[in-house]
Parts: C-alpha cells; sequence; structure tokens
C-alpha cells in the first residue's frame, strides 16, 4: 500500500474517533436530586409553537451540539422562615402568625415547565425570597378571610386553607408546597389572650358546679340508699322465713319420693345386674369355645401350612438346582466343544499354512533346476544329508560299553570272528537309508548308491 494511501485513513480513523468521542461526549445523564433542562431547538408542541426548553427527571438524553444547551435544577427541599406580623383579620384585630414553610421544585409535567422557564440559573436565596413574597400574599389574603376564634380554635381548617392557596400560586413559578409549620399565634389587643382566659375561667366554673352537684346528688343517693336498705332488708328476712319453711316441707315430701324410687331402681338395679351376669358368662363361655375352636383350627392349618411350604421350598430348591447344574454342565460342555472347535480350526489353519509354504518351497525348489523333479530331490538331500547323517550317529552314541572280554576261538570253521560279528551286529541295527526311503514310497537316487544283491552262498561240497 502507498504512504499516501495509509497517511489517509488513519486521517480518517482519526476523524471517525474523534467524532464518536465528541458524540459519546454529549450523552448526558440525570441525576435522581437533579432536573435537566434542556433549551435550545428542541422541537414545538402540539399546537405547532415553538417549545422554550425540554425536562428531564431520572433519565437521559443526547445533546446536540450547537443548537442545544442544558442546565440543572436542584430538587433538594427549601425550608422558609415567615414570620407574618399585622395581619389584618375579617374582625379588623391585627395578629402575628410566625411559620415555617418548605417548599421544592416540582416534577409534575406541566409544573416543571415552568419551573424551567422561571427559575432556571436563579440561585437559592432568590428562588427563597420569590417563595417568600408569594406565601406572604397568600397568607395575608387567609387571614383577611378569617376570623380569630376560627384561626386559633381550627387549626386544621386553618392550616388546610393555607396549603391550598399557597400550593397553586407555587406552582405557578414551578414549586410545590411540602410542609407548613405554625408555631404560634399572637396579636396586639390582647384578644386571644383574654379568650384563653375566658376559656380557662368558664372551664373551671363548669368542674365546680358538676363537682357541688356531684356532691348533692352523692348525700341524697346515699340516705335513699339506707332507707331502701332498711325495708328490703325486712321483706327479705320474711320472705326467707316463709320460703324456709316451705323449702323444709318440700325436702321432706322430696326425700320420701327419692327414697321410694331409689329402692326401686335398687331392686330392678339387682335384678338386671344378675341377668346380665348369667348372659355375660353364658356369653364368655360360648366366646371360649369359639376361641378354642378357632385356635384348634389356627393351629392345624399352621402346622400344615409349615409342612406343605417347607415341602414345596425344598421342591423348588432341589428343582432349581437342577436346573443350574443342567445349565451349569450345559455351559461347560458347549465351552469346551467351543474351545475344541477353536484350537482343531487353529491347528487345522497352522498345518494348511505350513504345507502351503512348503509346497510353494518345494515348487520354488523345482523351478530353480528347470523342471527336473530328479535335480530337486537331490537338492534336497543334499541339504538333509547331514541330519539323516546325526540320526543315525545318535542311535548309538549313547551306548555305553565300559568293558568288552572276548574269548575268540578263532576256529577255522570258515565263518568270521565272534567279535567281527558281534560289530557287524551292532551296525546292522541302524535303519538303513534306502529302506527308509522304500518305506516312504521313494527310491535312493543312483549316485548314493544301489542295493547289491546278496552274492550265492558258496557250496560246501564245492
Amino acid at each position: 500500500m502507498p504512504p499516501s494511501a495509509i497517511i489517509s485513513l488513519v486521517i480518517i480513523l482519526l476523524v471517525v474517533m474523534t467524532t464518536f468521542l465528541v458524540l459519546l461526549s454529549r450523552y448526558r445523564k440525570c441525576p435522581s436530586d437533579k432536573i435537566m433542562v434542556i433549551y435550545g431547538k428542541v422541537g414545538s408542541n402540539k399546537d405547532g409553537t415553538m417549545r422554550s426548553a425540554r425536562c428531564i427527571h431520572g433519565g437521559a438524553s443526547f445533546i446536540w451540539p450547537v443548537v442545544q444547551a442544558y442546565e440543572y435544577l436542584d430538587l433538594t427541599p427549601i425550608s422558609i422562615s415567615v414570620d407574618l406580623t399585622n395581619a389584618l383579620s375579617r374582625q379588623n384585630i391585627r395578629i402575628d402568625v410566625p411559620s415555617r414553610f418548605t417548599v421544592g421544585i416540582s416534577t409534575e409535567q406541566g409544573v416543571m415547565q415552568n419551573a424551567a422557564e422561571r427559575l432556571l440559573g436563579l440561585k437559592l436565596p432568590e428562588i427563597q425570597e420569590l417563595a417568600k413574597d408569594i406565601i406572604f400574599g397568600q397568607l395575608r389574603l387567609i387571614i383577611a378571610t378569617m376570623d380569630i376564634e376560627e384561626i386559633n380554635t381550627d387549626r386544621d381548617k386553618f392550616l388546610e386553607s393555607v396549603s391550598r392557596n399557597v400550593e397553586t400560586e407555587l406552582k405557578k413559578i414551578g414549586l410545590r408546597l411540602i410542609n407548613v409549620n405554625v408555631t404560634d399565634i399572637n396579636d396586639e389587643s390582647g384578644y386571644i389572650e383574654a379568650l384563653g382566659k375566658e376559656a380557662a375561667a368558664k372551664a373551671i366554673n363548669d368542674a365546680k358546679k358538676s363537682v357541688a352537684e356531684k356532691d348533692r346528688d352523692g348525700s341524697i343517693g346515699e340516705a335513699n340508699a339506707h332507707r331502701d336498705q332498711r325495708i328490703q332488708v325486712a321483706a327479705a328476712d320474711s320472705t326467707a322465713i316463709q320460703g324456709e319453711n316451705e323449702a323444709k316441707a318440700a325436702i321432706a315430701a322430696s326425700n320420701a319420693v327419692r327414697r321410694e324410687k331409689e329402692a326401686e331402681a335398687l331392686r330392678r338395679a339387682t335384678t338386671a345386674e344378675k341377668t346380665q351376669a348369667a348372659k355375660a358368662l353364658e356369653e364368655a363361655y360360648t366366646a371360649e369355645q369359639k376361641a378354642e375352636r378357632t385356635r384348634a383350627d389356627r393351629e392345624k392349618a399352621t402346622l400344615e401350612a409349615d409342612v406343605l411350604v417347607k415341602a414345596e421350598v425344598r421342591k423348588r430348591e432341589i428343582e432349581y438346582q437342577a436346573e443350574a447344574e443342567a445349565e451349569r454342565l450345559r455351559r461347560q460342555a458347549k465351552g469346551e466343544a467351543d474351545a475344541i472347535y477353536l484350537k482343531m480350526e487353529a491347528e487345522a489353519r497352522g498345518l494348511q499354512e505350513i504345507l502351503t509354504k512348503q509346497a510353494m518351497g518345494l515348487g520354488q525348489i523345482v523351478q530353480s533346476t528347470g523342471g527336473d523333479a530328479n535335480n530337486a530331490l537331490r537338492l534336497m538331500l543334499a541339504d538333509k544329508m547331514e541330519n539323516l547323517l546325526r540320526i543315525q550317529v545318535e542311535a548309538i552314541k549313547n551306548i555305553k560299553i565300559d568293558k568288552v572280554t572276548v574269548w575268540d576261538s578263532a576256529g577255522g570253521d570258515g565263518k568270521a570272528p565272534a567279535t567281527a560279528n558281534f560289530l557287524s551286529g551292532m551296525l546292522k541295527s541302524i535303519p538303513p537309508i534306502n529302506d527308509m526311503f522304500k518305506m516312504a514310497g521313494m527310491e535312493l537316487p543312483s549316485y548314493l548308491g544301489k542295493e547289491v544283491d546278496a552274492p550265492a552262498q558258496a557250496d560246501p561240497q564245492n
């Protein structure tokens, strides 16, 4: 790649990165305790008019460079001390109403827009003074429409009126009323203090009157109670004596009836008890007979079950053992047959391989002699001659002859000596090569010698 192209690519990357960083730096998040006010070119309203600002609370937005800017409105509550003095009431009595108001910037949509338009850029003391002037005016207006008695006694109504009127006016500049606390109400003429003293005196007099009336009612009630006590005690004594006598007569009659009924009940109970005892004995004997029969039947069934179950279990055990032994023998026989088959198959394959290799070797030997079988046989015998001679030597190698004593008469009977006959017989015990070939169905090659016929025995007469 030429250097100019690399430089152009680096410049493009730098421009892209710079643009990305600038755009990223213009993305602003609004904290939860603030309102972000975006002003400049922020769009239009539904009616087509241009919007002066866009407020965001608890979110984020992208601030377009050049055409937009942003500032924050603090949502921290503002405490305002309002010491209202010489406020004229409806009775033309001037009173002092010291109070404390807590306000803050509202997060309501319409009110938040008012705050952006009227409070943006103002410092905290300026906002306090503005809210203080509005509160002063509304307090004077509310006090002018109420009597001192209403303001002093019905504080809830007064505070409700203050909250409703003050908050309505505060919303116009983007604020909301959080709390109102009226500490005390005083007036210059001492009217409120006099009302308090009057109320206290009235309460004291009412209490004294109530105490006196209660004492009077208590004395009268006590006397009436003593009188009623004596009358009621005498009447109660008379009634008690009469009732006691009647009760004694009724008790005697009741005792007689009770004893009669007790005797009748005792007779019936004794009869019923003996009858029930007899029935109980009869039922007990019957139940014992049934129990004995049941027990005998149960023992008989138990014995039969024990014998039959044991016999059946033994029978099944013998059958399972026989089946298991037969299965074991079948598997063992099958395993042995498989082993013999595999062994014979392996031996057959090995023998087949040996014979195949031998046939291939013999074929190569015959092929190397130009197809002449006699020449091939000569080669094989020449290769095995040493082994054949070794076998013949091995036949007599281990014969141990510690001592040979020969008594040879060396007679002139025309026969060989005994010693020569002994050695000749020993050598004849070795199988001749010619005989070995004949037993194999072959003929000894002519270069190894031919068998010479035995010479005819000389006639002893000649």
